[in-house]
């Protein structure tokens, strides 16, 4: 035994170089002293603090010049930037969906992803109609119309023929199960009302009635994500069935969606002056921001502060009881990409950078990540569903109509069933609204009234959106932690690209195949508990 151990030793001073007196230690008294205190926070937090001092400029900006009362070509300019900046991360939106639900979806078991995705939907649904509830509580108590302010202001839109909540919901199915893949890219399917054919001209004098409209289902512009994601998690799913085959297709989606991501990091230093031109410009854009603030202030507030009770307790709430940590430090680590969703008043927009900071400082697994992000930035919109309810209470309020059981109910439910369907793109509750005060009957044409301060309060509600779905992949990850450890106990590497019973078992190390990661010293593990056990042999004899 003693030979194995002189052996042993031998050996390890062997794989050392002739210099090498052990491995180096870590002081280094030439290394460079760590920043502390604001600097610390400065270097850690680069990007959030350049976005927000590109919100900061454009609000300046935006109040600033409005006396000088600019015209359409000098507004135009200065939302030229934030123009380009939109078009690049839209640009970036369809190849990152594509690929990070390809791949994330292949990189779980077909079983595996029905479990995340029925946990997914569940909790997107649930927080919906919270919303939703949330939404019609605050406006029946804070009350924000009162029939004086239609006769103040007055409204400019006629009535026209609405759609009603049936044809959302069978549009959503229209659009979850497209005709044409390559159509879904750039057409989505809905529900318009056209006069029927005719063989021969009718004589439109024979009658003053209004012509008969039937449903016609048409296309319009705009990126179908709804019939993407559903193609893409089938594909994926069915594509990791297919093992060592279907490899090559899951490293290629892979290695998109890490371009993709390589190319959003060039985008963001663009942050600051394209944050500051979108703001800018909207608040140029509104013709008298002070009558409008003072007629819907109450509106805007009671938006408000339901947006800010579920972020600031709700949702921490949410997530101490599954998760047992401190919710506010997770809060803290989107706070770049809630400013990004804010300023462009999109979550899908936001969405590269959202994938950014949950797969980089909060750590979230990048399987959960690259399922329910993508699904969430299209049907979960809570900030929606609380604004659609608080803006119906609110016109009914307007127009004195009487809101008993029945029409809550039916505000709640069509609110929720409205915001799955929201695009995630700006304003388009606004269209959604229309949908929610139809299925009540209520007059449609007050909704002009709210287009004035819709700029604003749709990125107050965008950041709910953006935020839950955050909340929901730390949830639903936490959830499915047994699968996913399942998950990789059935596909885990081996170790160092290192099989069982191979040459580092019986003490052999090349030089590419180093236990250590260090380049000064190659130290066998195995070799060092072999020594080991030889000393402890030596003691017991």
């Amino acid at each position: 035994m003693l030979c194995d151990c002189f052996g042993s030793c031998k050996y390890l001073f062997a794989k050392m170089g002739p210099g090498d007196r052990g491995p180096k230690t870590t002081e280094d008294r030439s290394a460079p002293v760590e920043p502390t205190g604001l600097r610390k926070f400065l270097v850690e937090n680069v990007m959030l603090v350049v976005t927000l001092v590109g919100v900061l400029t454009g609000i300046g900006v935006g109040l600033g010049l409005r006396p000088y009362h600019l015209g359409p070509d000098a507004l135009m300019i200065i939302s030229y930037p934030g123009e380009l900046f939109m078009r690049l991360l839209k640009l970036m939106i369809l190849p990152l969906i594509i690929a990070s639900l390809i791949a994330g979806s292949a990189s779980l078991n077909a079983k595996m992803s029905g479990k995340i995705a029925v946990r997914t939907l569940l909790y997107f649904i649930l927080t919906s109609m919270f919303n939703a509830f949330l939404g019609i509580l605050l406006a029946m108590l804070i009350h924000p119309g009162q029939p004086e302010m239609r006769e103040e202001y007055g409204s400019t839109v006629e009535g026209r023929r609405d759609h009603s909540i049936l044809d959302s919901i069978l549009d959503i199915g229209r659009n979850i199960f497209p005709d044409n893949i390559v159509q879904a890219a750039f057409q989505q399917a809905h529900t318009v009302y056209a006069e029927p054919p005719t063989m021969f001209a009718r004589n439109v004098s024979e009658n003053d009635t209004m012509p008969t409209l039937v449903r016609v289902v048409a296309y319009r512009s705009g990126t179908n994500t709804l019939g993407l994601v559903f193609f893409c998690l089938v594909f994926g799913s069915l594509l990791g069935t297919l093992g060592p085959k279907g490899q090559v297709v899951i490293d290629f989606f892979q290695a998109i969606f890490e371009v993709i991501m390589k190319m959003v990091t060039g985008v963001m230093w663009f942050t600051p002056v394209g944050v500051s031109s979108v703001i800018a410009g909207k608040i140029l854009g509104v013709n008298d921001v002070a009558q409008v603030m003072s007629q819907l202030a109450w509106f805007i507030a009671t938006v408000a502060v339901g947006v800010f009770f579920y972020q600031l307790i709700v949702m921490q709430l949410i997530y101490f009881l599954f998760l047992r940590r401190n919710p506010y430090k997770f809060y803290w680590g989107l706070s770049h990409a809630m400013l990004t969703a804010s300023a462009t008043a999109s979550t899908a927009a936001a969405l590269p950078v959202t994938f950014r900071a949950m797969e980089g400082p909060l750590q979230i697994d990048p399987r959960i990540t690259r399922f329910v992000l993508p699904i969430g930035c299209n049907i979960n919109m809570d900030g929606t569903a609380l604004f659609l309810a608080v803006a119906s209470v609110f016109v009914c309020q307007m127009n004195n109509l009487h809101l008993g059981f029945a029409q809550l109910a039916t505000i709640f439910l069509t609110s929720t069933a409205a915001s799955v369907s929201s695009a995630s793109v700006p304003s388009a509750a606004m269209v959604l609204l229309l949908v929610v005060l139809a299925a009540v009957d209520a007059p449609t044409h007050d909704v002009s009234l709210l287009f004035a301060v819709d700029w604003l309060v749709d990125r107050i509600r965008t950041t709910n959106n953006m935020l839950g779905d955050c909340y929901a992949a730390a949830v639903v990850e936490h959830m499915s932690k047994n699968e996913l450890m399942a998950c990789d106990a059935l596909t885990q590497d081996p170790i160092n690209g290192l099989t069982p019973n191979t040459d580092v078992d019986i003490g052999i190390v090349t030089p590419s195949k180093k236990s250590i990661g260090s380049d000064e010293v190659i130290i066998d593990m195995h070799l060092h508990n072999n020594h080991t056990n030889h000393i402890d042999s030596i003691k017991r004899i």
